[in-house]
This record gives structure tokens, C-alpha cells and sequence, in this order.
């Protein structure tokens, strides 16, 4: 079991409020994503459910019982860091085993534990280096096998691929989510990266100084976006905003258009001029000066052969424009 609930969780240091009251209902086997931009509090939350930090209000429920109070080893959570936090001069096999040995378990179900665990991480065939002799992938799949021995209610993953280059984020990333397909275990896990929060995310926690801006899952958020803030946190490259004559024309404060529901055609109703160009080859992508003033992104699919310079002429996709009234709020 691995549900966790948060009702009305606050937290201060001294007059400022990180938190200002979150309430919050996490399901037993969900995988689920606090992501939103620096300073948001999205650590904090984390290390409030893993009790590294106390709540100045609020409880925080761990399958129907309180666990506001109790201290980090009575939760029945494993947290898995940015930092490995390895032992350099103990092996893989012994690393992996220290919860259990401080635990006081026996030496054969250390063992057990251990083979398992390495075995679903593909560590078997280092269980016997240090961790110097290990890649960073490596490493933090150690630091991942060291929290699945405990058979945990739930894991929590504070930022754990912020220090691997881009290739190993993306295999890490594919190795995190199919873990959780083989266990079923509940999963919180911390980013600021929101193409991991889309990518991996049964649920999505968007949030901004502190508070939840909005919570659904990842296609949810993509295509019904509660506010400015959440439509522009969401997606990649980040959605168009457009204000003055387009807006009014929607009757909206501000209209949003992501670049992938922006076409390309003769004729169009808007029309500027490209300057930036990003030619991928799966994608092209276009950094447009409207003749308004404004400029837009647009990601045309394959290879487009425009450049800078080139005059174009633009129109958002019929049912795609996303209109917002002047409180920054989503419009029916």
C-alpha cells in the first residue's frame, strides 16, 4: 500500500510561507510528478512527506494513518537523492545491503534482497565493484537498488537525473518508468524538467510559490490548461501568447497557441517574417516576427525550407487556440 494524503500541509521559515497549504491525494501505485520552476517548493513538499522536515500545519496521511509526526524510518518511504550518496570504499553488493544491515536484518535476506533488486536494476555483474568503477547511470541505480531492498509503501525521487548528461537522463528516465511498471509501488518523484513530468507522469503536480496550480494527468494539463502559467510551463517549445487585436478578435484577455498548432499556408491570417530557423530534420523550427510586432514559435514537421528573412504567412489550427481572461485564468 502506498497512499498518501495532504490536508491543508503548511510550512514556514519564519514569516515566509514555502507552503502555503496544500491539500493533496496521492494513490496507492500512482506515479506521480511535482514539477514547476526553481524555488516553487516542490522539494520541500518532498522532504515534508518524507519527514526531513516538519510541517508547521497540516497533516500528511501515509495509508490512512498519521504520519505527521513520525520521524523519516517510521514512514515506510525510501527517498532516492540528486546526489548518490554512495559509500566509496564499500562494493555495490554492500552499498546496496546497508539499510538492511542497519536494520539489524539477517545476513541471508540482506542477500536475497540485494539479488533481487539487482537483478530487476541489471546490476548483477557489479554487485562486486566500488563506486568508482561505475558510470553515473550506474551509480544512481545503485542509489535506486539501495531504496527498492526496503520494499518501501512509496518511493520518492528528489531530482535523481540532474546530474547525468542528456543521454543517460533519457535512459534513466525509460529504466524509472518501466521499474515502476514492474513494481507497482507508488512513486513521487521532483523535476523541474516538465518533458520528464509528460513523459513519465501518471499525475502531474504543477506548482508555483508554493502552491498547486493544477493537478491531472499529462494530456490533461497539455490540452486544458487552468491558467497562463500552467500553458506556459507545459509543452515544448512553450506556448504562444498573443494580446491586443488577436485577443479581443476571442474575446479574451490573452490567446494562447502552441508552435505545433501553428500551420503554415498561403494566405494565412497572420504574416511576419522568420528569423531564427532550427532545421532537426525531424522538425523545423521557426522563430517568427509577426507584422503586428509580436513574434511566435511555430514546429513544422520535417525539413521546411525557409530561412531567415523569408516572408511567411501563419494560422493557428481551427480548435486549438486557448483563451484566457485578463486574471490569467483559462476561458470556457
Amino acid at each position: 500500500m502506498g497512499k498518501i494524503q495532504l490536508s491543508q500541509v503548511r510550512k514556514s521559515f519564519g514569516d515566509v510561507d514555502v507552503i502555503p497549504g496544500i491539500d493533496l491525494a496521492i494513490e496507492d501505485g500512482e506515479f506521480v510528478v511535482f514539477v514547476g520552476p526553481s524555488g516553487c517548493g516542490k522539494s520541500t513538499l518532498l522532504r515534508l512527506i518524507a519527514g526531513l522536515e516538519d510541517t508547521t500545519s497540516g497533516t500528511i496521511a501515509i495509508d490512512g494513518k498519521d504520519a505527521t509526526h513520525l520521524p523519516p524510518a517510521k514512514r515506510g518511504l525510501a527517498m532516492v537523492f540528486q546526489s548518490y550518496a554512495l559509500y566509496p570504499h564499500m562494493t555495490v553488493r554492500k552499498n546496496i545491503a546497508f539499510p538492511l544491515k542497519m536494520a539489524g536484518m539477517s545476513d541471508a535476506e540482506q542477500a536475497a534482497r540485494v539479488e533481487r533488486a539487482a537483478k530487476v536494476l541489471n546490476l548483477d555483474s557489479y554487485l562486486d565493484r566500488r563506486p568508482g568503477q561505475l558510470s553515473g547511470g550506474q551509480r544512481q541505480r545503485v542509489a535506486i537498488g539501495r531504496a527498492i531492498v526496503r520494499e518501501p509503501s512509496a518511493f520518492l525521487f528528489d531530482e535523481p537525473l540532474s546530474n547525468l548528461d542528456a543521454a543517460l537522463r533519457v535512459g534513466m528516465r525509460q529504466e524509472i518508468t518501466e521499474l515502476h511498471q514492474s513494481l507497482k509501488t507508488t512513486m513521487i518523484y521532483v523535476t523541474h524538467d516538465q518533458v520528464e513530468a509528460m513523459t513519465m507522469a501518471d499525475k502531474i503536480v504543477v506548482l508555483n510559490a508554493g502552491r498547486v496550480e493544477q493537478v491531472g494527468s499529462p494530456l490533461e494539463l497539455y490540452h486544458s490548461p487552468r491558467n497562463l502559467f500552467v500553458a506556459g510551463f507545459i509543452g515544448s517549445p512553450k506556448m504562444n501568447f498573443l494580446e491586443g487585436a488577436e485577443a479581443a478578435r476571442h474575446n479574451a484577455a490573452t490567446v494562447g497557441v502552441r508552435p505545433e498548432h501553428i500551420d503554415i499556408v498561403d494566405g494565412g491570417p497572420w504574416q511576419g517574417t522568420v528569423g531564427l530557423t532550427e532545421h532537426l530534420g525531424s522538425d523545423t523550427f521557426l522563430k517568427v516576427t509577426l507584422d503586428t510586432g509580436e513574434t511566435v514559435n511555430v514546429r513544422a514537421s520535417g525539413e521546411v525550407g525557409l530561412h531567415h528573412g523569408d516572408r511567411i504567412t501563419l494560422a493557428p489550427q481551427a480548435g486549438k487556440i486557448h483563451r484566457f481572461g485578463a486574471d490569467g485564468k483559462a476561458l470556457a
